[in-house]
C-alpha cells in the first residue's frame, strides 16, 4: 500500500481548515484516511504556534513505514526540523512576466529619447549664440 502524509480539507467555504493524515495515496483528498496526525490553519498568522500542530511520534512512525509527504507537508516537517531541507529549482520564479517586461523596454527607449533630446537643444544653443551676437552688433 502506497502511503501519504497529505493535507484533508475541513472547514467551511473561504474558511480552510486542513487535517493532516496518514492515508493511502489512492484514496480521494478528502476521504478515508488511517490516521489523523496533526492540525493546520492557514487562517491563523505565520508566526502563531496554532497554525500547524502535528503529533511528532506518529510522524516519525509513519515516516519509517515508507509513507510520503506531499510537498505542503514535507515544507511543515522541514520548518519543525524534522526532515532536511530540499534544494528546490525554479529558475523562473523571479522573471517578470511578458507585459513588465515590455513596460521596461518602453521606459528604457523613452529614457534614451529624453536623453537624445536634451543633448541636441544643449549644442544647438551654442551654434546659434554667435549668430545672436551678429545680430546685436549690427
Amino acid at each position: 500500500m502506497a502511503m501519504k502524509i497529505r493535507l484533508a480539507r475541513g472547514g467551511s467555504k473561504k474558511r480552510p481548515f486542513y487535517a493532516i493524515v496518514a492515508a493511502d495515496s489512492r484514496m480521494p483528498r478528502d476521504g478515508r484516511f488511517i490516521e489523523k496526525l496533526g492540525t493546520y490553519n492557514p487562517m491563523l498568522p505565520k508566526d502563531s504556534e496554532e497554525r500547524v500542530k502535528m503529533n511528532m511520534e506518529r510522524v516519525k512512525y509513519w515516516l519509517g513505514e515508507g509513507a510520503q509527504p506531499t510537498d505542503r507537508v514535507s515544507r511543515m516537517l522541514e520548518a519543525a526540523g524534522e526532515l532536511p531541507k530540499k534544494d528546490r529549482s525554479n529558475p523562473k520564479k523571479g522573471t517578470p512576466g511578458k507585459a513588465a517586461q515590455a513596460r521596461v523596454e518602453e521606459k528604457a527607449e523613452k529614457a534614451k529619447a529624453a536623453e537624445e533630446a536634451a543633448k541636441a537643444p544643449a549644442e544647438a544653443p551654442a551654434e546659434e549664440a554667435p549668430a545672436e551676437e551678429a545680430a546685436a552688433e549690427e
